[in-house]
This record gives structure tokens, C-alpha cells and sequence, in this order.
């Protein structure tokens, strides 16, 4: 990420070109820190373009979502015998997870939910 924009703009560069609604808060903070430290690594400035990143990532509220916009047929199974619906959510929301960073860039917000890149 350029280092002449920092984290308050990032976020309110998303309303500003009226995309407001692609990412919450948080996720525009995590997708900020994420590409800050994607082109420290890369030792490249990143530009920011508002319209490519939400082309190419999008906010989900969990892994599981994500996950069945793409593979719904490899879904996790719901649960076993014994299991209770958090420990089968639980379950399935990191089987999810999982699947989904053998396959593209995941990234957390905090809060809940992920980002991912579209693949």
C-alpha cells in the first residue's frame, strides 16, 4: 500500500467512490492492513484502486458462506451424533475455512466474518 495513504483514508476512500457498502468497517481495515503488508512483502507500493478491490475480494460473515458460493457440493458435514449446533457451526465454519485457504487468500475481520479473493 502506498505509504502516503494511511488506514482512515483507505476506509473512507471506499465511500467516496460510492462503495461503501462492499465492505464493513472492519474489512476495510483488515483488506488495509492485508495489502499494506502484501506490498512491504513484495517490496512494491500498492495503488489504491477502489473498484479492482471489490472486483476482486468480497466480505462474507463467515468461511461457511463464502465457501458455498463457490463448491456447495463439497460442504463439510453438518454435524455428528452428539454434537450440539455450535459445535457442528464451529466445526464446519474452520473445515471451511480450510477449504477456502488451500484455494485463495483468506482474510479475517475482525469481529467476525472473512474477506476472500475471488477465484
Amino acid at each position: 500500500m502506498k505509504k502516503t495513504i494511511d488506514q482512515g483514508e483507505f476506509v473512507q476512500a471506499f465511500d467516496d467512490y460510492n462503495r461503501g457498502d462492499s465492505f464493513s468497517i472492519a474489512g476495510r481495515r483488515a483488506l488495509f492492513d492485508y495489502l499494506d503488508q502484501l506490498g512491504d512483502d513484495i517490496g512494491q507500493e500498492i495503488e489504491l484502486d477502489v473498484i479492482a478491490i471489490c472486483c476482486d475480494y468480497s466480505e462474507y460473515p463467515g468461511a461457511y458462506e463464502a465457501m458455498q458460493q463457490y463448491q456447495p457440493e463439497d460442504m463439510p458435514v453438518e454435524g455428528v451424533e452428539g454434537d450440539d449446533l455450535i459445535e457442528a457451526q464451529e466445526r464446519n465454519e474452520k473445515a471451511a475455512h480450510e477449504w477456502l485457504e488451500e484455494r485463495t487468500t483468506v482474510i479475517d475481520v475482525t469481529g467476525g466474518g472473512v474477506i476472500i479473493q475471488q477465484f
